[in-house]
C-alpha cells in the first residue's frame, strides 16, 4: 500500500526541483526527504528522479507517478475540505463528561439552553463517577475539579473556571431542634474527609453509595455531611453546621484534547459554559445562596 506521506515528499521534490527545496517546503531535514522518496521508489519498483548538476529531474516513470500523485493530492484536499466544512458547522455529536452533582445540581439547565440554541448538535452528557478519557475520544469536553494544575495531562487544553468550595451541612429541622453533635452521613468509598474530621460527631456513620442518597439522608435528619456549596446552599432544607469552615475542593476546568477543541461545536460549548460558570462563581465559592 502506498503511504500518502511518501507521495507528499515526492511531490515536493518534483515541484521544487531539489531535495533542498523540498526540505524547506516541508520543514524537515534533507535525509528525511531522501528516505521518503527512496521508500516510494522501493514500493513502486522504479526510480522517480535523475540526479543532475542542476537538480532532480523526473524519469519517465516519475512523470507517470506525478499525474497520479497530483490526483491523490486533489482528492485528499477535497476530503479535508468536506470534513472540515462539516465539522465547522454547528451540528454533530457533542459528548460532555462531568461529575453527577455538577450536572444534576448546577449545569443541566444550561446544557438545555445550549441545546435549544443549537438544535442540530446531538448532546450526550456522561455524568458518572468514572472519568471519561479525552485522549481516547470517549468525550469531547470534560468539566473537572482539578486540585493541582500540575496534574493536568500535557496533551489536554484547559480553560480555567472558578474555584469550588464545600462545607458541612445538616437539615434545618435537626439544627433547630438541637445543637448537639450528630452522626456523619458518608459515601462509603469516600468516608469522612480529612478536613472535616475535627467537627464533633456522635454515633456510627450512616453510609450510602451515591450523592443523591447522601443528600436525601441529610434532609431526613439522619446526620450531617460534607457537600459542595452549590448543592448545600441551594437546598432550602439544609443549613451549614455552625462553627464549621469552608473548604476548597479545587478549581473547575473545561478540558478538551487535540484537534477536537478546534471544531465549532466544541468552541461554542466551552465559551458558553465558561460564561455560565463565571456567573456562578459566588455560589461555587459559598458566598451566595441563589442562582442568577
Amino acid at each position: 500500500m502506498i503511504d500518502w506521506d511518501d507521495v507528499r515528499y515526492f511531490l515536493a521534490v518534483a515541484r521544487g526541483g531539489s531535495v533542498r527545496a523540498a526540505a524547506e517546503r516541508l520543514a524537515v531535514n534533507h535525509s528525511t526527504v531522501l528516505r521518503r522518496v527512496a521508500q516510494l521508489e522501493e514500493r513502486l519498483g522504479a526510480h522517480m528522479f535523475e540526479k543532475l548538476p542542476s537538480g532532480y529531474r523526473l524519469t519517465a516513470a516519475g512523470e507517470e507517478v506525478l499525474e497520479l500523485a497530483e490526483q491523490m493530492e486533489a482528492s485528499s484536499h477535497q476530503l479535508e475540505t468536506r470534513v472540515l466544512g462539516r465539522d465547522q458547522g454547528v451540528r454533530g455529536r457533542l459528548r460532555v463528561t462531568l461529575a453527577p452533582p455538577l450536572a444534576t445540581h448546577l449545569l443541566i439547565p444550561d446544557f438545555a439552553e445550549f441545546a435549544r440554541q443549537h438544535p442540530d448538535i446531538e448532546m450526550e452528557i456522561l455524568s458518572s463517577g468514572e472519568l471519561a478519557n479525552l485522549t481516547n475520544r470517549e468525550a469531547d469536553v470534560a468539566i473537572r475539579v482539578v486540585y493541582d494544575r500540575k496534574t493536568l495531562p500535557l496533551n489536554l487544553h484547559g480553560l480555567k473556571g472558578p474555584e469550588l468550595f464545600g462545607a458541612v451541612y445538616v437539615s434545618r429541622d435537626r439544627l433547630a431542634a438541637s445543637p448537639d453533635p450528630v452522626r456523619w452521613i458518608v459515601i462509603s468509598m469516600h468516608g469522612i474527609p480529612d478536613w472535616a474530621r475535627e467537627v464533633r460527631s456522635t454515633g456510627v456513620p450512616f453510609r450510602v453509595t451515591d450523592a443523591e442518597a447522601q443528600i436525601a439522608a441529610v434532609r431526613q435528619g439522619l446526620g450531617m455531611t460534607t457537600l459542595p456549596c452549590f448543592v448545600g446552599d441551594a437546598d432550602p432544607l439544609l443549613g451549614r453546621v455552625p462553627g464549621t469552615d469552608l473548604h476548597m475542593y479545587g478549581t473547575l476546568w473545561l478540558l478538551t484534547q487535540g484537534e477536537t477543541r478546534k471544531t465549532k461545536r466544541v468552541r461554542l460549548f466551552t465559551e458558553f459554559v465558561s460564561r455560565r460558570l463565571a456567573a456562578y462563581a459566588p455560589l461555587l465559592a459559598g458566598l451566595s445562596i441563589s442562582r442568577n
